[in-house]
C-alpha cells in the first residue's frame, strides 16, 4: 500500500470551500441490557441493498461500534439534511433488529477486553501495531470535514485552529462514565484516545504544504505509517477528500447538539480560511501552551476555566465559546449558520443525573432513549429495561 502525495495534493486543488461531511459513531447495543452488543456486521449487511443507509454505513475499531457519513454536502445545510436523513433510516433498522443505538463518548460500563474488533484490513493493522492503545480505544466521536481548495491553505487553516481545539472539545465534552465509575472528567474519552493514540491530539504547525509534505514522508519512509489515515491529529487535512477534518469532538447525545457542532465546526474552518486568504495575522502557540487548555477541558468541560493566552488571563468556557461566535459572525452570517447549544452539554447533565442519585443504568437509559428521540423522532423507540 502506498500512500499517493501528489494525488492528496491535487485533491486539495480540485476541492471546493465549503462542502461539508458528518460523521457520527454511535454504540451498538443490546435493546434489553444496553450492552455493547458486536452486531455491527449484521446492521451492515441489513442495509446494503438500502439506496441511502447501504452506502453510508462505515465500520470503527470494534463490532459494537457503527459510523454514518453524510457525504459530501454543498453546504453545511444540505450534509445536515443528508445525515439527519441516514440517522432516520439507521434507527429504524436498528429498531427492527432489536438493537438500541447510544451516543455517548465512551459506554458506562462496558469491559473493553470482551470486546471484539471488526476484520478489516485497516483494524487489524491498527490493532497488531498498536496492541492495548488500541484494544482499549472502546470510544465514540464525531468529526466533520469542511472543503478547503489548495493544500498550502487547508495546513494553514488546520495551523490557525489549533489553540480553538479545547474550547471545541469544551463544548462537546459528553463522556463522564468509564468502567462502572465516575471518571472525574468530563471527556474520559479524550484521556483515552487522544492521550494514548501515537500521532494523535494537538498537531504542530506546519506552515505549508510542503512542510506538512515532509513530515508525512519522513513518517513513511521510516515505515512509521503506510495509510494516510494512521496520522490521527485532532485536526489534519484528509488527504483522499481535500477537507479539514476537525475530530476534537465526542459523540453527541442529541440530534441538536451535534448538528449545533457540525454548524460551529463549519464557521471556524471557513472564518480560518478567510482570514488566512486576507492575511489576518495569526499567533502561533506552541502545542504545549495548547496542551493546558486541552486538559482543562478534559477535566471541566465547560464548567471550567481556559486560559486567553493574548491577556494572559482565565475566562470562563461559555465566555471563550462567545469569543469564538463573534469572530466567525461575518461568515455565519454569509453562510446562515446560527449553531444553538443548550444550557447544560451532555457531560454537566450526567454530572448533574449523577448527584441527583441516578444509577449508571437509569442515567444510560435516559441517553439513549433521549439519543432515539432527537437523532430519529419519528423511529418506534425499542425498549430498553
Amino acid at each position: 500500500m502506498t500512500i499517493d502525495l501528489d494525488r492528496a495534493e491535487a485533491a486539495f486543488a480540485a476541492s471546493t470551500d465549503g462542502t461539508v461531511g458528518i460523521e457520527e459513531e454511535f454504540a451498538v447495543l443490546d435493546a434489553e441490557t444496553l450492552d455493547l452488543a458486536p452486531r455491527f456486521e449484521e446492521l451492515r449487511d441489513s442495509a446494503a441493498d438500502h439506496p441511502t443507509l447501504g452506502p453510508s454505513i462505515a465500520g470503527e475499531l470494534i463490532s459494537s461500534e457503527i459510523e454514518i457519513r453524510s457525504g459530501a454536502g454543498a453546504d453545511l445545510h444540505d450534509a445536515i439534511a443528508r445525515q439527519r436523513e441516514v440517522r432516520g433510516h439507521l434507527f429504524e433498522r436498528a429498531a427492527a433488529h432489536g438493537i438500541a443505538l447510544g451516543a455517548m463518548g465512551t459506554h458506562p460500563w462496558a469491559d473493553y477486553r470482551e470486546q471484539r474488533n471488526i476484520d478489516t484490513e485497516h483494524y487489524r493493522r491498527v490493532v497488531d501495531g498498536l496492541q492495548y492503545v488500541a484494544r482499549r480505544n472502546n470510544t465514540f466521536a464525531l468529526h466533520v470535514h469542511v472543503g478547503v481548495q489548495g493544500a498550502d491553505v487547508a495546513v494553514r487553516v488546520c495551523d490557525r485552529l489549533r489553540p480553538l481545539l479545547p474550547l471545541l472539545l469544551a463544548v462537546s465534552a459528553n463522556s463522564t462514565l468509564l468502567e462502572g465509575r465516575d471518571a472525574g472528567l468530563h471527556s474520559v474519552r479524550t484521556q483515552t484516545f487522544t492521550k494514548s493514540f501515537p500521532r494523535c491530539g494537538v498537531p504542530d504547525a506546519y506552515g505549508s504544504w510542503a512542510a506538512y509534505r515532509a513530515y508525512l514522508e519522513l513518517l513513511i519512509e521510516t515505515n512509521s505509517i503506510v495509510e494516510a489515515t494512521q496520522v490521527w491529529w485532532s485536526v489534519r487535512p484528509h488527504l483522499a477528500f481535500g477537507t479539514v477534518e476537525v475530530r476534537i469532538c465526542d459523540a453527541q447525545g442529541t440530534g441538536e447538539e451535534s448538528d449545533a457542532l457540525a454548524a460551529l465546526i463549519t464557521a471556524c474552518v471557513l472564518q480560518a480560511a478567510r482570514d488566512e486568504r486576507e492575511g489576518v495575522p495569526s499567533r502561533d502557540l506552541e502545542p504545549r501552551l495548547i496542551e493546558e487548555n486541552l486538559w482543562r477541558a478534559v477535566r471541566y468541560g465547560m464548567d471550567g476555566r481556559l486560559i486567553d493566552f493574548e491577556r494572559r488571563a482565565e475566562e470562563p468556557a461559555r465566555a471563550a465559546l462567545e469569543r469564538a461566535l463573534a469572530w466567525t459572525a461575518p461568515v455565519r452570517a454569509e453562510h446562515r449558520i446560527e449553531p444553538v447549544f443548550p444550557e447544560r452539554n451532555g457531560a454537566q447533565r450526567q454530572l448533574a443525573a449523577r448527584a441527583a442519585g441516578a444509577d449508571l443504568r437509569e442515567l444510560y437509559t435516559a441517553a439513549v432513549q433521549e439519543t432515539r428521540r432527537t437523532y430519529a423522532p419519528s423511529t418506534p423507540e425499542v425498549p430498553a429495561s
